[in-house]
């Protein structure tokens, strides 16, 4: 196979499609099943969920923070796929010192996590079935992001934490897909990637609608009423304070499909619905 170079600039090579994989991120996990491979995967974190019929199965090989770089050895995996944001650098080079060869993404628009599925296909000799999923999910985006692009985009709250407040600003995937499907991050120009807002703060840009989602914190009901008080903000006035499911915001993948169907009429009601 060709060289081909991953997001932390390295040339990785391998001399056949692997058929012994590391997963260490959960929505490569998801995406590598989509692509066929399921039974290639040998190892996985403990965050990853999904496929369910596929996941019960595998061996964990501990956190994306704190893998068990030992046991991941001694699974002699043939690729190892990482990321920059969720893995440490530190842990992708001593596998690499180990001649295990390591695919690092780092997709941070929808654009890149559409383009990422491609990529893989090519790292793991599964293009056909990369081209079939990217068939649906190419059209698709942009249907949506036209379609976008012609409505007042929505001011949106989106946190990633409580205790404190954490958000995100316009350099994250969880941003672009906002912006994809019609909302305006309130915090887009915040200069950290994930900025830490009181509630007044957010009171103060006045999102019409606020998406509280499962994880990276699991916000539950009760965390509505961190916002019983701020009765002008119109979201909240509204009765637009939405507990929702993280992945379709977060996941890269397949779950991009999910997530261009169902998100614009969550954050406007008025929306175009793509089946």
């Amino acid at each position: 196979m060709v060289a081909r170079v991953d997001s932390s600039g390295v040339a990785v090579e391998l001399a056949t499609p692997p058929r012994r994989i590391v997963s260490l991120v959960p929505s490569i996990t998801e995406t590598l099943c989509a692509l066929g491979l399921a039974e290639a995967l040998v190892g996985i974190t403990v965050y990853c969920v999904e496929p369910r019929e596929v996941v019960g199965g595998k061996t964990r090989i501990g956190g994306e923070k704190n893998p068990d770089l030992e046991k991941i050895r001694r699974l002699e995996p043939d690729l190892v796929i990482a990321n920059i944001e969720e893995n440490l650098r530190d842990h992708v080079e001593m596998l690499r010192a180990w001649s295990i060869p390591v695919w690092v993404t780092y997709p941070r628009t929808v654009a890149e996590g559409i383009q990422l599925i491609a990529e893989l296909g090519a790292v793991t000799g599964t293009e056909a079935r990369a081209a079939a999923i990217l068939s649906e999910i190419e059209p698709l985006y942009e249907r949506v992001r036209i379609a976008a692009a012609r409505r007042p985009a929505v001011a949106a709250f989106y946190p990633i934490w409580r205790g404190p407040y954490m958000t995100i600003n316009r350099d994250t995937y969880i941003h672009d897909m906002l912006r994809v499907c019609g909302a305006r991050n309130v915090f887009a120009e915040r200069p950290e990637r994930y900025p830490t807002v009181t509630l007044d703060e957010i009171a103060a840009e006045r999102p019409a609608v606020i998406l509280l989602p499962d994880e990276p914190f699991r916000f539950r009901r009760a965390h509505l009423a961190d916002f019983g008080g701020y009765v002008e903000v119109p979201a909240v006035r509204d009765g637009r304070i939405h507990l929702v499911d993280g992945k379709p915001f977060s996941w890269h993948g397949p779950r991009i499909a999910e997530a261009l169907r169902t998100l614009p009429r969550l954050i406007d009601p008025a929306a175009t619905t793509f089946s």
